[in-house]
């Protein structure tokens, strides 16, 4: 391995698995995955930490696997937070430019945002992240990035995403406990995005649905920038639910069933085939039918796409949307989703796995269900918080906003140390 070749470990925390993600990025600035692990998780609900032991072991048992896979120890790794207590608002902030030349510097960004965080929080939710939506300079709109500009009023509307403090703290407290240091807390959806989405599709506008197994995370693009996030506390593990307690059978006899025989449109349905389910403590095993099946699946999935739905419409999107819809996470391997979300939202709809990867174990994470994994490792290697030293500084990297953005980061980073 060279001296300045660069190592990230992404955890990925869920409802029902923890998965890490060892890579690397080269110097031509290409991501290779050089280990993998994954382990059962049942120490979460609905994304928020509610067994600290259950996840530590998870967590530990991840990266262990993801270590042997590698050959490389693992210090601190970049975290991912999702639950139904995220919530994400917007905010305005304006600054006058006070230098002699009047040319904006990375500090006047950083007064302007550190200025549109001036909200009023309850006292249990912290700011986690700020993206800037777009800059005016003294009345000149659509400006992405102002340093090096001349102006003498300058104004930003920002995204701002929040969190619960004692969520965040508990999934630290967690990586701590297993024996890892946190590197940064990265909100889930965004995580999946840098994986899933290429530029045109962001930048022509798309709707990221991530169904994962505690909560389906949204978050919708528009010209290159993150315009609406939302967490939905209902996923996979929901539709699980329904098939144990619509057919009377056991929680993984239920998941069993969703994963060999499960699809989500009746009318989809080629081969109405009959399906033998063992019966509970000796009694005799039950018969039903994949549409039987289907019609439970349909069901709470066509309720998650209503929300989804919902969702965009309140983003003030929906009607510029070109790049339609990408579904990823473990809920989107369900046969006839696709043909599903297509019916209840209206849009073109298809399934996002892992790409732009260079080299390694690409064929390992080429599923739906490594996207916030592999994510979290390539928002890492951009924001340049692995943690580790063979990593670039960040003040070497990024335009003048970027770098704002992971000066905020480090600071932000601060709230949830505070154990």
């Amino acid at each position: 391995m060279s001296d300045n070749e660069q190592i990230v470990v992404g955890l990925d925390i869920g409802s029902t698995k923890v998965c890490a993600v060892v890579a690397s990025i080269d110097e031509q600035e290409q991501v290779h995955i050089l280990g993998v692990g994954k382990a059962q998780s049942d120490g979460l609900n609905r994304g928020v930490v509610v067994n600290i032991d259950k996840t530590v072991n998870a967590i530990r048992t991840a990266v262990e696997q993801a270590e042997l896979a590698s050959g490389i120890e693992v210090n601190s790794v970049n975290v991912g937070i999702a639950g139904d207590h995220i919530r994400s608002i917007r905010s305005k902030g304006v600054i006058t430019i006070n230098n002699k030349d009047k040319e904006i510097t990375i500090r006047d960004v950083e007064r302007l945002l550190e200025d549109c965080q001036r909200i009023m929080l309850p006292p249990d939710q912290q700011i986690i992240h700020v993206i800037p939506q777009e800059f005016v300079v003294d009345g000149q709109d659509g400006i992405s990035d102002p340093v090096g500009m001349s102006g003498m009023r300058m104004e930003a509307e920002v995204h701002i995403i929040t969190g619960l403090v004692s969520a965040a703290k508990n999934i630290y407290r967690c990586v701590e406990r297993a024996g890892y240091q946190v590197a940064d807390i990265i909100l889930e959806p965004l995580a999946s995005s840098y994986a899933v989405l290429d530029k045109e599709e962001k930048e022509a506008g798309v709707v990221l649905v991530d169904i994962g197994g505690g909560t389906t995370d949204l978050a919708v693009f528009q010209d290159n920038t993150i315009r609406h996030t939302a967490v939905i506390a209902i996923a996979g593990k929901k539709v699980t639910d329904d098939i144990r307690v619509g057919l009377s059978v056991l929680d993984d006899q239920a998941e069993k069933l969703k994963h060999k025989h499960g699809e989500c449109f009746v009318d989809l349905i080629e081969d109405d085939e009959t399906i033998t389910v063992p019966g509970i403590a000796g009694r005799p095993p039950k018969e039903i039918t994949k549409s039987i099946l289907a019609k439970i699946i349909q069901a709470r999935m066509e309720e998650i796409m209503e929300i989804v739905a919902i969702e965009v419409k309140r983003s003030g999107y929906a009607e510029t949307l070109s790049a339609g819809l990408v579904l990823t996470g473990g809920g989107s391997l369900i046969k006839n989703v696709c043909p599903l979300a297509n019916e209840v939202l209206g849009m073109d709809a298809k399934i996002g796995r892992p790409l732009g990867l260079a080299g390694g174990l690409i064929d390992e994470v080429n599923s739906p269900i490594y996207a916030t994994g592999v994510g979290l490792v390539i928002h890492a290697l951009e924001a340049g918080t692995s943690g580790t030293e063979a990593m670039v500084p960040t003040s070497s990297k990024g335009s003048g906003v970027e770098k704002v953005m992971n000066q905020i980061t480090d600071r932000m980073k601060s709230w949830f140390k505070e154990l």
